[in-house]
């Protein structure tokens, strides 16, 4: 037998759906945005009513009377504000931009705020021109007119009044009904008959009969389809619900999810996040914190919402592990550590407040491991997903950073994730294992999975081109935190370094150079032959030979020193290059040889041995892999030296 549905469809007249937003009775969740339809849009959807078109369905949550609110809600946009204060039936999910364009322009009597088709925010009132309206051959949207707040149309730059309807006698005179009486006309429709009768015009009180049957009626006798979910519906089940049925919109995440429910509890997550009474939020603090003064922000930047909450939600899950463990509970009974959407749904306010300043100093030490391995910009940070677990355990183990054993311990963690490909999908998962097991393994414990599971592909390091990979980033990273020094200066890429002279990757032999010798971008191109050099040096190199290169480098210019050949072939060793045959410009040796040494390079860092297998290549090409998955190659892209 299958499973009863959570919902319920049944029809409700509009007038009734109306005046339920007008008392307070539907209400929005707070994390409905705001109403934004254009008065195109609104007279559109007037003329579909008014012939009685289908207009879509509505989909409310029920509200269980007396229940604790779920989400902070508000009332519909116009609706008296004191109407917010009592208790809904229903919640608005889908169908806000209608119900509040209806309510405002056909039942409340006031002034209507809209936009126009040039985005200009303008107050309108609308009309039906009741001779369009019984026209049979006119557009019935040509039919519904909006006019400014004075109710006066001009033209002539204001000197000629067009259309006026700044009294009900005009109005009648015009035959012209304001909208927002179609559900109340009588009195409307008495003063219509008095008028015309008294001017002696009974065949236009006929026409109104006409124009009220074919037209107001419809109004009157308009029914929606209301889709109405269960109050027992979870909040994963309305978030899923309410992205679905808003494509035409940005899909929600789980940060305004949270954002709602905590208001419903008296707290503002919003200021926390950006900010109030003039101080600055956790978005601006994590921004800035340890950026370069040539820098706008950090390498914390795009550190999200949701990534903080991704975070506390682990550590409040670690946390109730342990209470279990201690009560005695068997492993299979234990709560699972989770850092999925729902989880963040479910992360009690209470919870949160305990952890976020240790989280928070946690993503800002995550910053400063980043700086010590020089990963100075978001650019590139080779998994911005990463942050997430680093900053859970680091918030987990507190002072125990700053003991060198500890980080390089991390930093074998760190680097295991990255040439691993380990953060390029599936990562909640990956993150609780995380949070699980790194914190045993710095007290004694087995080695995680990261580590484990952390083995770099030999063959991959032919197919890396662009920072769309995580491992590319992680090589030119890498080779600066082993000690890479600038051709030119002789300086290590400390961060005042790079950025004063705009350090970057760049190709080892040069593009154009590699063109004239017919070799295919597919091989040149890789990270194999690419290198940290400032701006200055990579100027130097041009697209010539190294041989040539690297005599301009021995012997100086206007603004640069000559270089003895010894220093130079160390500078060059430091970048993991054989200077020999750079000199001698054999490419084919020089990338043999390069390989080996970014190869013993990455396993010095994982850990790892890295062994080539005689075995048969995997089917298909690689795929290169940044935050968001995966990126369709380019076989032809060449990165600007």
């Amino acid at each position: 037998m299958g499973k009863q549905a959570a919902f319920k469809t049944n029809p409700v007249s509009l007038e009734e759906l109306l005046r339920q937003c007008g008392n307070g009775k539907i209400q929005l969740p707070d994390f409905q945005r705001s109403w934004v339809w254009d008065e195109e849009r609104i007279k559109g959807l007037i003329a579909s009513i008014s012939q009685a078109f289908p207009v879509g369905a509505l989909m409310t949550l029920e509200v269980k009377p007396g229940a604790a609110d779920t989400f902070a809600r508000r009332p519909i946009q116009g609706a008296d504000g004191a109407v917010g204060d009592g208790a809904p039936d229903q919640l608005l999910l889908d169908g806000q931009q209608r119900m509040t364009s209806l309510y405002q322009t056909c039942l409340r009597r006031e002034v209507v705020q809209t936009v126009t088709s040039r985005l200009k925010l303008v107050k309108r009132w609308f009309y039906i021109d009741m001779r369009k309206s019984m026209d049979a051959s006119e557009d019935r949207e040509n039919a519904i007119v909006s006019v400014p707040e004075d109710r006066r149309i001009k033209s002539d730059f204001d000197r000629k009044i067009e259309l006026d309807l700044s009294t009900p006698e005009l109005e009648y005179e015009n035959l012209m009904f304001p909208l927002n009486q179609v559900f109340d006309s009588m009195n409307w429709m008495m003063g219509f008959w008095t008028y015309w009768t008294q001017k002696g015009e009974l065949e236009k009180t006929e026409f109104f009969k006409a124009f009220n049957e074919s037209v107001l009626q419809n109004f009157k006798s308009y029914q929606l389809p209301v889709i109405a979910l269960s109050p027992d519906t979870s909040h994963e089940a309305v978030c899923l619900v309410f992205e679905k049925v808003n494509t035409g919109g940005k899909p929600l995440d789980a940060f305004e999810l949270v954002t709602a429910m905590y208001a419903a509890r008296g707290h503002r997550l919003r200021d926390d996040w950006l900010g109030a009474d003039g101080k600055p939020g956790l978005q601006t603090r994590l921004q800035l914190y340890g950026r370069a003064a040539e820098q706008k922000f950090g390498v914390l930047e795009k550190v999200a919402a949701t990534d903080v909450l991704q975070a506390i939600a682990l550590l409040h899950g670690v946390e109730n592990r342990a209470a279990e463990i201690a009560a005695g509970r068997k492993d299979s009974e234990l709560s699972a550590v989770r850092a999925t959407r729902q989880s963040l749904l479910d992360l009690p306010l209470d919870a949160y407040l305990k952890h976020r300043g240790a989280v928070e100093e946690g993503f800002k030490t995550a910053a400063r491991f980043l700086r010590q391995n020089h990963i100075y910009r978001v650019l590139d940070l080779p998994y911005q997903g990463q942050l997430v677990p680093f900053a859970a355990i680091l918030a987990m183990i507190g002072p125990k950073f700053d003991h060198a054993a500890v980080r390089d311990q991390l930093a074998r963690w760190f680097w295991c994730g990255i040439f691993g490909e380990l953060y390029g999908s599936a990562i909640e998962s990956r993150f609780a294992k995380d949070v699980l097991e790194v914190p045993a393994w710095l007290d004694g414990g087995p080695e995680p999975s990261t580590i484990t599971d952390g083995r770099f592909r030999p063959e991959r390091l032919r197919t890396l081109r662009t920072r769309l990979s995580a491992a590319y980033k992680g090589i030119h990273a890498l080779l600066m935190a082993e000690g890479a020094r600038d051709l030119r200066s002789g300086q290590h890429f400390k961060d005042t370094v790079f950025f004063d002279e705009y350090v970057d990757i760049h190709h080892i032999f040069p593009q154009d150079w590699c063109k004239k010798q017919k070799i295919e971008p597919k091989v040149f191109d890789t990270v194999i032959n690419k290198t940290p050099l400032s701006y200055k040096t990579n100027r130097i190199l041009g697209g010539v030979a190294p041989s040539v290169y690297l005599e301009r480098l021995e012997m100086g210019g206007k603004d640069t020193p000559p270089i003895s050949r010894d220093a130079l072939d160390e500078y060059l060793a430091s970048h993991a290059m054989d200077p020999t045959l750079l000199r001698s410009d054999d490419f084919a040796g020089f990338m043999a040889n390069r390989e080996t040494r970014l190869l013993a390079m990455i396993s010095r860092a994982t850990g790892h041995a890295i062994t080539r297998s005689d075995a048969a290549p995997e089917e298909g090409e690689d795929v290169p892999q940044d935050d968001d998955g995966f990126d369709l190659p380019d076989p032809d892209a060449e990165e600007a030296a």
